[in-house]
């Protein structure tokens, strides 16, 4: 038996509506454990090389890791994986709430979805019955409409994941939506699953998950929940969740403003944390077993109407507060709101939207195109922007592709501002001064995404002769003063970075989220031993999981130089407004990260990671960690 696993993968395929449930393969357990090891194992041996990621045969994968709904602190991700339309790549997207426990609870580990749909439909999940149902008239709604429809019409019971009218149109950077505010996001998850003609996928699971040791388990779970009460972290990251760390990016010449033309704003008391719980939130909202609620469900008032939302989080507040120069709290909530309607993920939309304010500035957009004339730090017009997106209306159809693919469309020397890597947009810490983070982007296996990797607190540490390692909140909270930050340089960043890039995707595996470790400090021990209660399987963190973590990298490398013909180093650099364009204001005034440093950046990474100079992984390092691709 296959303790702390639900035993199956359930497999549907949408062109003949066939569907199997066969035994979880122990092969994938012992050599991946769960989650984004499953993800991308699978996405590599099962995608058939050179699909387009809108094609049908395109793999739509579902995971969940060995400690997923084991009421275990945080222990309710959910991982999923396609080919991304956003970069031609490897993709993955990880989200919280419910919807993965259920699965698990219905019997399923992993769920892959190929083909399409003869039409809009959407997945019943009940335990044994599954079956593709008709959703036309979902078709069209938005992601909370539907979501609330289905649990009317199922029961309340069921975990349903959605998407809006910006995944059934194709929008390169379409989320999933669930329990009202939480998302997978990033690389076009939801885009692949509205090519499938899929709408929605409910679930409801009723069966338990075999342990190898209940009653250690229990023991050992009380135990770590009690460990996170206790933590000095635990009260101060709470109050505010991910907003708390807005002034601070803004102090520390970090938070992305104007399409990152600059890194520091002068309205940053007005959309942190504390504008939130002032003027937005109604109660705390976490995600299954979280004994750090860190979502705040609150309601805006705009002159577009009032709206429930959860959020926003620091990257919403970034990337169409800031970056979009919009400075009011409830007008940023607002466009938090349209988002999760239209199901478009906002770090891309704001570094979209920004995008496009910038080229109608300089007159590379016209009003026609348009539709409208907008302007920075106007609500109706970035709202405007965000529905000609997800309707592909107008200009909005180029924007759809995303910021790379929209400069090779609209020229005019768009693309030195279209900021993002690999085709990924840029998420919300602007890195000109900021090395190790710089790098973190760049090298990031799905394109740039933080989630991958952050070292901003250490690259802030360095600059100022402080504690490399010192976690962000330590420095938050010990008031330093970031007044003029020297040029932070960058040797010994690549440690760093590697550390990082390995440690934080090690959660996706185990299915748990990271915010216990990263933000209040839980130390490994805790997930080795209720590993171990789990499944009966000893784990070492450092060596058996981070190795793990580590061979999912080069495996995902691989997938992409796979995917993409002339893949290699050229796909590893920056925006050139990052290494062309000093930062014109702000404590970082004057930095730009010169292509010199960037470059020696990438050869001491590569070496480091055993890939060749153009950052391939050498056949010695993959049989070094026996992937035979």
């Amino acid at each position: 038996m296959l303790y702390g696993y639900a035993g199956h993968t359930l497999r549907i395929d949408l062109n003949s509506g066939s569907i199997e449930k066969e035994p979880l393969k122990p092969e994938w357990v012992d050599e991946f454990i769960g989650g984004r090891g499953f993800t991308s194992k699978i996405l590599y041996d099962e995608n058939p090389p050179g699909v387009e990621p809108f094609a049908p045969e395109n793999r739509f994968i579902i995971a969940m890791g060995p400690l997923s709904g084991l009421f275990l602190p945080a222990s309710g991700k959910t991982h999923f994986a396609t080919k991304s339309p956003a970069t031609g790549g490897y993709g993955d997207s990880n989200m919280g709430g419910h919807f993965g426990v259920n699965m698990k609870y219905a019997g399923y580990d992993v769920t892959i979805l190929k083909g399409k749909a003869k039409e809009p439909s959407y997945i019943f999940i009940d335990d044994d019955t599954v079956e593709i149902r008709p959703a036309a008239s979902y078709w069209g709604k938005g992601s909370t409409q539907v979501e609330i429809a289905l649990k009317q019409e199922l029961g309340e019971d069921f975990q349903i994941l959605t998407i809006g009218e910006a995944g059934e149109r194709r929008v390169n950077f379409a989320c999933i939506s669930h329990d009202f505010g939480r998302q997978a996001g990033r690389i076009g998850i939801g885009a692949v699953l509205g090519s499938k003609n899929i709408k929605a996928i409910a679930v409801r699971g009723r069966k338990s998950i075999p342990v190898f040791d209940p009653k250690g388990l229990l023991k050992k779970g009380k135990e770590t929940y009690a460990a996170c009460r206790e933590k000095p972290g635990f009260t101060g990251w709470t109050p505010e969740g991910t907003a708390g760390i807005t002034n601070w990016c803004n102090d520390v010449g970090a938070l992305p403003t104007r399409n990152f033309k600059t890194s520091h704003c002068d309205y940053a008391d007005r959309i942190n944390g504390k504008a939130i719980l002032k003027e937005l939130k109604i109660t705390d909202k976490g995600c299954f077993a979280c004994p750090i609620p860190c979502g705040k469900y609150g309601l805006a008032r705009t002159k577009l109407g009032k709206v429930y939302v959860e959020g926003p989080e620091y990257e919403t507040l970034s990337l169409l507060g800031s970056n979009c120069e919009l400075s009011d709290i409830h007008a940023i909530a607002h466009t938090n709101w349209v988002c999760d309607e239209l199901g478009i993920d906002t770090c891309s939309a704001g570094a979209v939207v920004s995008f496009a304010l910038e080229c109608y500035e300089k007159g590379l957009i016209s009003k026609e195109d348009m539709g409208m004339d907008v302007k920075w730090g106007d609500l109706d017009s970035i709202v405007h922007i965000l529905e000609i997106i997800a309707r592909r209306e107008g200009i909005g159809d180029v924007l759809a592709l995303g910021v790379r693919d929209a400069a090779e469309k609209i020229g005019g020397g768009s693309h030195e501002f279209a900021i993002h890597v690999k085709g990924l947009e840029w998420t919300g810490y602007e890195s000109r001064n900021a090395p190790g983070m710089m790098l973190g982007y760049m090298t990031a296996d799905v394109g740039a995404h933080h989630s991958r990797c952050w070292v901003l607190g250490s690259d802030v540490a360095n600059a100022v002769g402080g504690d490399k390692d010192a976690n962000v909140h330590d420095l938050i909270s010990g008031g330093a003063s970031f007044d003029a930050i020297p040029k932070a340089p960058h040797e010994n960043v690549v440690p760093l970075v590697l550390k990082s890039q390995h440690l934080r995707p090690a959660f996706d595996i185990l299915g748990t989220c990271r915010l216990q470790y990263m933000e209040i400090g839980l130390e490994t021990e805790y997930y080795e031993e209720l590993y171990y209660y789990a499944t009966g399987r000893k784990l070492d963190f450092q060596k058996d999981l981070l190795r793990l973590s580590e061979k999912i990298w080069h495996l995902n490398r691989m997938f992409n130089k796979r995917e993409i013909p002339d893949f290699g180093r050229k796909y590893d650099y920056p925006p050139p407004r990052f290494y062309k364009e000093p930062i014109p204001s702000g404590p970082n005034k004057g930095h730009l990260m010169s292509l010199e440093v960037i470059d020696e950046m990438l050869d001491e990474y590569y070496a480091a990671r055993g890939w060749d100079g153009n950052g391939i992984p050498t056949r010695e390092t993959l049989e070094k960690h026996c992937l035979a691709v």
